[in-house]
């Protein structure tokens, strides 16, 4: 298990830094630019990840660094993208339906009453 959270540390500081670096390439002031490029490039990088993972074998290690660590540092956006995959490909569309419309409503809710929470708190 140490060994697992080593890779996944690891993998995550990759990912974060990344991430930052990213942010600081593609700047800009009206859309999120940067967010937006991360979250399509990790999404693509997890899709093809799970595919390339499944039909070659990847060891749990290979997979706890680069899709939890690596990517899920990057982006938290890939593990939602592929799971909703994941659940309209065995045939859960409504609940892919449900858990995609869940996921931006109650996110940006959450992100919302933190915000207020924070900005009451701080001032």
């Amino acid at each position: 298990m140490i060994q697992q959270a080593i890779l996944v540390g690891i993998g995550g500081a990759i990912g974060a830094v990344l991430r930052y670096c990213i942010n600081h390439l593609i700047e800009s002031s009206t859309f999120p630019t940067a967010t937006l490029t991360v979250n399509i490039a990790g999404s693509f990088a997890l899709g093809v990840l799970s595919i390339v993972a499944a039909n070659s074998g990847f060891s749990d290690d290979v997979m706890l660094f680069f899709a939890t660590g690596l990517l899920g540092a990057f982006t938290t956006m890939s593990s939602f993208s592929l799971e909703t995959i994941n659940l309209a490909k065995d045939g859960n569309h409504w609940i892919a339906i449900a858990y995609s419309g869940l996921t931006f409503i109650l996110c940006i809710s959450a992100a919302l009453i933190g915000w207020s929470i924070g900005d009451k708190v701080l001032t």
